[in-house]
């Protein structure tokens, strides 16, 4: 999505602003053919069927919203006739490791980076995290460490996988 950093240099970058346009563009890319899919991006899992062109005032009626699933980007890349690697993210705030390794199943991921998200010291809002990261067959933690160091580490973990 739009973001106010400076885009890396040999990176592809492409604002959306909503689910739908995202999907679009993920199914453009890997169809155009790309050897590694990394879903870092947290995707609303649903939206509201009617948006408002302008602010919502305040009344005194109820609001109610009524919401439909946004695609499932991540398995729809990893079901895709140019499927690349594919890996995943989930962010949880209990039983991590079972609910990711769900999510590699049953989404048919290569590989899936997940982390406890209910700590106060690691993930949203801090500069460190800590990963478990699962694959077919095996897994590694990568303990608490900057977030960059844990990128550095996953990137390399991602390659050895890929190329086995």
């Amino acid at each position: 999505g739009p973001v106010n950093l400076p885009t890396p240099a040999r990176v592809t970058r492409i604002d959306v602003t909503r689910a739908q346009e995202m999907y679009e563009a993920c199914m453009d890319v890997v169809g155009q053919g790309c050897d590694i899919f990394i879903a870092t991006a947290a995707v609303a899992d649903y939206r509201p069927v009617v948006t408002a062109d302008h602010k919502i005032k305040k009344s005194t009626e109820e609001v109610h919203l009524t919401l439909v699933k946004n695609p499932d980007i991540v398995a729809a890349v990893a079901e895709h006739d140019k499927r690349p690697f594919t890996v995943g993210f989930a962010a949880e705030t209990r039983d991590v490791v079972e609910y990711a390794s769900a999510k590699l199943t049953n989404k048919n991921l290569d590989m899936i980076a997940t982390n406890d998200v209910s700590g106060q010291n690691v993930g949203f809002n801090s500069d460190n995290n800590a990963l478990t990261v699962i694959w077919p067959g095996g897994h590694k933690v990568l303990p608490l460490a900057s977030k960059r160091q844990i990128a550095k580490q996953l990137i390399e973990l991602i390659a050895i996988r890929y190329r086995h």
